[in-house]
């Protein structure tokens, strides 16, 4: 993982390594800027009173140098090793996140959404964390190897108390590393629980407000706010009690040499300088110890962060596409189903299709009608590739959806799904997506939607911006929204998932008659429409209608021919209508009941 900053980043890194490793070096060449002041400013000006300028003058100048050196070294280390730190980081969350638009739908839903966020976010963050100190810690390594020669050079038997510290402080830092390196792990796995709970929580919150679920969702969530709280504290009541130690071994060092040093100047044996330079050069070893150590400190952590990023980007599903162009005229697709099965993965042994055959010629409405878990959503997805069949093939104009090139399905079919989503934007940004689409365009989208009107009576109309998820919104006027984002594309191929179920029966009518026709613009084709619905309303208004049964088609034709020959299509239209007359009844005894309370009041 180090090795492949280094590589991707191979300037940077050399100029942090330079930029560090002067550093080291002239924070050693100050102990010997400050040995040589003893033994030629300090002492002399203690014994004779007197110091020549010249030797004065140098030896200002000769520590000055050393200061500015070393500031050089600091910036160009601290400077390069964060942009190295932060480039890693920005590139992985860009490799994360174009693995995401490549991985298939079906390997999002296997995956919580928290855990997604956690792998772009903290985890990228965690795995280049040691990136920072890792120039530094090579960098010093120069001041480790120049600290012992100079020690030697100085005085040798000083140099080997010096010296016999290192072992002590490996060993202490090796014992720390292992010691806390589990924690660490701990703490970064625990943080994407968080990050999953909480995630949960907000996208829920409907879920949570109405059923009054605030208390046990806080606790859930303040369960693993503990767990991490408890898992930090314990990482850093190892760092707390291992930094001492750390900390105290050079002071040691330093006692000792001038314990023995006091009475080497006194026999004559060193000079006060000698003593001065080694004594500060221990102070300085524990240093680059210490880095090597921030580095091996925070890997536990990276690994688990790289290897959750690893995961993502190894992944091996994916999309694949063809090179068939489609079609540019704008004309009604058509559609063709050719013994499809669809199992979904874990679930092979209970396929949601079965051998589905059915063909739909260009410019039809049709109704796909069936009871829950008859693979209707299925098959919105399947036409939209958000999924592949696992047997037989979908074809659009005679050409395998698998065999277009990227983008020319996209292009082609439009899917507005159950559950819309708006986003905290504008409506124009809303409909338009990014697209190079007119205002013009957009106004036509929002008037086949039949959402011209709520949209003009807004209060600065195309320029709303709306809530987050449309939250200031009514359901009917979202979907009505997601229909004309998907309109304003003008497809060929329109796949309508029960996407008016929150407008009334007159409104969705309109919809539907508006997509038959031509419109105000001229340019725009009527599409090939294939609806899921279960309102007796909506499946009348199709042209077709195709019964959906254990997976295959059990019966096709209009409305009022299924009504006379299916008796399943029959009972269940028959239901949908009773269940949505009871639950028009409840609305009603509701609004009454309110009604009355206020005249009471």
């Amino acid at each position: 993982m180090l090795g492949l900053a280094i590589r991707t980043e191979k300037k940077v890194f050399a100029g942090a390594l330079m930029g560090s490793a002067l550093y080291g070096g002239m924070t050693v060449g100050a102990a010997s800027a400050v040995g040589w002041a003893t033994d030629h400013v300090v002492l002399p000006s203690l014994s004779a009173h007197h110091v020549g300028a010249a030797t004065l003058a140098a030896g200002g100048l000769l520590i000055v140098g050393v200061a500015v050196a070393k500031v050089i070294g600091i910036f160009g280390r601290r400077l390069l090793a964060g942009v190295l730190q932060f480039r890693m980081q920005a590139r992985y969350r860009h490799l994360v996140t174009a693995a995401y638009l490549r991985l298939p739908l079906a390997w999002h839903q296997q995956r919580p959404t928290g855990r997604l966020l956690s792998n772009a976010n903290s985890d990228v963050e965690m795995a280049f964390m040691p990136i920072a100190p890792m120039p530094m810690s090579l960098g010093v390594g120069v001041m480790l190897i120049i600290g012992i020669v100079d020690m030697l050079l100085t005085n040798s038997v000083l140099a080997l108390i010096g010296i016999l510290l290192l072992p002590a402080i490996i060993v202490t830092n090796t014992i720390y590393v292992r010691f806390s390196g589990p924690r660490f792990a701990r703490a970064q796995e625990l943080r994407a629980h968080v990050a999953e709970v909480a995630h949960e929580s907000f996208d829920g919150a409907l879920v949570v407000k109405t059923l009054g679920r605030e208390t046990t969702e806080t606790e859930r969530f303040a369960d693993r706010a503990r767990a991490l709280r408890d898992a930090n504290i314990s990482a850093g009541r190892a760092r707390s009690l291992f930094n001492p130690i750390l900390e105290a071994l050079p002071n040691l060092g330093v006692l000792a040499v001038l314990l023995f040093g006091t009475r080497e100047v006194a026999s004559g044996a060193a000079q006060p300088g000698d003593v001065v330079n080694v004594a500060y050069l221990i102070t300085l070893l524990a240093f680059p110890i210490q880095s090597f150590g921030w580095v091996l400190g925070d890997l536990p952590r990276a690994v688990v962060g790289y290897e959750r990023v690893a995961a993502v980007l190894a992944a091996e599903d994916r999309t694949e596409y063809g090179t068939e162009p489609g079609k540019r005229d704008g004309s009604p697709a058509e559609l063709v189903f050719d013994h499809v099965d669809f199992a979904y993965p874990g679930a092979e042994t209970a396929p949601v299709l079965r051998s589905l055959t059915a063909s739909i010629a260009p410019g039809r409405t049709v109704a796909l009608v069936g009871a829950t878990g008859a693979g209707k959503s299925t098959i919105a997805a399947l036409l939209s590739r958000l999924s592949d069949p696992t047997g037989g093939a979908i074809l659009l104009d005679g050409v395998e959806l698998a065999e277009y090139a990227k983008g020319e399905v996209s292009d082609a079919v439009a899917l507005v799904p159950q559950q819309t989503f708006i986003f905290g934007d504008t409506v124009r940004a809303n409909v338009a997506l990014g697209d190079d689409v007119g205002d013009d365009q957009v106004w036509a989208a929002l008037r086949t939607a039949q959402a011209e009107k709520f949209v003009k009576a807004l209060p600065q109309g195309l320029d709303t911006v709306i809530g987050e998820r449309g939250t200031t919104l009514s359901g009917g006027q979202r979907q009505r929204l997601a229909l004309a984002r998907a309109l304003v594309r003008r497809p060929r191929l329109l796949v309508l998932d029960d996407c008016t179920s929150a407008v009334d029966p007159s409104v969705e009518a309109a919809i539907l008659d508006g997509l038959r026709e031509q419109g105000d613009d001229p340019e725009a084709a009527a599409a090939t429409v294939v609806v899921i619905a279960y309102r007796k309303a909506t499946v009348a208004l199709a042209d077709e209608v195709l019964f959906l049964q254990n997976g295959s088609i059990a019966a096709r034709g209009t409305h009022d021919e299924l009504l006379e020959r299916s008796e399943g299509y029959r009972e269940l239209i028959t239901a949908y209508a009773r269940a949505a007359e009871e639950a028009a009844a409840e609305e009603a005894d509701a609004a009454e009941d309110e009604q009355m309370k206020e005249v009471v009041a």
